[in-house]
């Protein structure tokens, strides 16, 4: 399968199969749309055996295996870019799965183990040895000084934690510059502190006055600027860069492998698991899609949205309909524009009305996206819409809520368990889903934890700041952590989030670099 695995814009109506080097090197393709695979490949007829007692790395091999030509990618090599990637994980299983005791069959998926402390880094860890992989290549017989050396300028936004995974996946990579837009005063404390205190000379923070969607439609204009991409080569580290979701499909597996082995022998034949998901740019939730896609027995896939619930509308209504975003106490999630769910409705188009026509497919979700862009709104068909709820389900949760799963998670949990509010949005989802489903389902549920307590520490000080025994320093903040409020920032302010600013300030830093 990898052999012949090729890639297309979603909104191309044209055949297309450019390579997994160009997908990844160029991150959006040219029309402004995402990558997808020519086909989503089919894991092993005895997975569920052969593959159930692989560790995260040799699953990682096996699911990257099949999206990247050998001719690409040598199996030593991909072997070496892993091993590589996750050395750095504080956790032996790179992403480990707890139980929440408090409820017998809910299980947390925990993705901050990276240098980050957040799932981020699962992917941007490889992406970043990726792009020094591809760079090597290009440049092996160039000297270094030579002006025809390939080099790229990553561009890229964040709503909190994708900024400083990128930052600490790319620093001090050779040929690489990065530039990493935020929203002011609309991350934590602690993810400004991890970005702008890495003092590498290929890193630049843009601290931009505006929102996040501000910020990642700055970075889809800086892509489509021809003149400055075929100056810069422009690449992406934002989830729509293919190979941020390749990355991420590898947990779904082995959080599933992990549940197995921990259930008694009577517990694993048919089992059922549902996957709960908190969603911001929706690229976390389809590399779920894939794995299912893929072979994964997953039972339903659940959208957990926080009040800026997008998807949670659409998944109800059929109508994708921007909203302006408020600001919510789970701020990586405060996103009106999912990104990533481009891909999805590509897959939930062509299954429908375009009748399996890839070429069809892209026609109409490039309408969608021009609809999109100049009404705020489209609406897709009753067909489309039917199969998206056959796949996914959704909830939306309040602010309090979040607030308040974090303080009963704390006191009914034996190890006095303690959320983030991101994780908390997806568990008070989680046991929304359970109570629906009914007690006696026999379906276990993974949540997917996003990031570490410790970045938020004004919404869990709310939830449980008055408990007696309590402490922050004590009980949440990494002393690796604690150490970045002392050190020295670097940052540029963008007053403005207008194209020809944020393009003057690239040009600025490149040139000091």
């Amino acid at each position: 399968m990898s052999s012949s695995q090729t890639y297309r814009s979603t909104r191309s109506e044209v055949p297309e199969s450019k390579s997994f080097e160009y997908a990844v090197i160029r991150g959006l393709a040219k029309d402004g749309g995402l990558f997808v695979p020519s086909q989503i490949p089919h894991v092993p007829s005895d997975f569920l055996t052969s593959w159930s007692n692989l560790s995260f790395q040799e699953l990682a091999f096996n699911v990257m295996r099949l999206y990247i030509s050998k001719d690409e990618v040598s199996d030593s090599d991909l072997k070496e870019l892993i091993s590589r990637s996750y050395s750095k994980f504080r956790s032996a299983d790179i992403t480990p799965l707890v139980r929440i005791d408090s409820k017998n069959n809910l299980h947390l998926l925990e993705l901050f183990h990276g240098p980050t402390y957040a799932f981020k880094d699962v992917a941007l860890q490889f992406l970043g040895n990726l792009f020094e992989y591809f760079l090597a290549k290009r440049n092996s017989k160039k000297s270094a000084n030579d002006p025809s050396r390939d080099h790229i300028t990553v561009v890229g936004a964040t709503s909190g934690d994708t900024g400083s995974a990128a930052i600490y996946g790319l620093r001090n990579k050779k040929d690489v510059s990065v530039f990493i837009l935020y929203p002011t005063g609309r991350v934590s404390p602690l993810q400004e502190q991890q970005m702008t205190t890495v003092q590498d000379k290929n890193i630049h923070t843009l601290s931009v006055k505006g929102t996040f969607d501000d910020c990642q439609s700055l970075v889809k204009q800086v892509f489509n600027d021809v003149d400055f991409n075929n100056k810069h080569h422009i690449g992406a580290v934002n989830s729509i860069n293919w190979a941020r979701i390749l990355a991420q499909i590898t947990y779904y597996f082995h959080g599933y492998f992990q549940l197995v082995r921990k259930l008694p022998e009577s517990e694993r034949k048919d089992l059922k698991v549902k996957f709960v998901v908190p969603s911001g740019n929706f690229g976390d939730i389809l590399a779920g899609y894939y794995a299912e896609q893929m072979g994964l027995p997953v039972e339903k896939l659940v959208v957990a949205t926080n009040e800026n619930d997008i998807l949670n509308r659409f998944l109800r209504t059929g109508t994708y309909d921007k909203a302006p975003v408020k600001a919510t106490y789970s701020p990586a999630m405060d996103i009106c524009v999912s990104s990533n769910f481009e891909r999805f409705l590509w897959y939930m188009v062509r299954d429908t009305v375009a009748k399996k026509d890839d070429n069809k497919a892209g026609s109409i979700l490039s309408s969608f996206m021009s609809e999109l862009s100049k009404e705020g709104v489209f609406k897709v068909s009753p067909e489309t819409l039917k199969l998206a709820q056959c796949l996914l389900a959704s909830g939306s949760v309040t602010d309090e809520e979040t607030v308040s799963t974090i303080r009963s998670t704390y006191q009914e949990t034996s190890n006095n368990y303690i959320l983030d509010p991101h994780s908390a949005v997806g568990i008070t989802t989680a046991e929304k889903t359970i109570a629906e489903d009914g007690e006696e389902s026999g379906i276990n549920y993974i949540s997917l934890s996003t990031a570490h307590p410790a970045k938020f520490s004004d919404v869990v000080n709310k939830a449980l700041g008055d408990i007696k025994g309590y402490s922050f320093e004590n009980d949440v903040l990494p002393e690796e952590l604690e150490k970045l409020a002392s050190l020295p920032k670097k940052i540029r302010e963008i007053g403005k989030p207008e194209l020809s600013v944020v393009e003057e300030a690239i040009e600025e830093e490149l040139s000091s670099e």
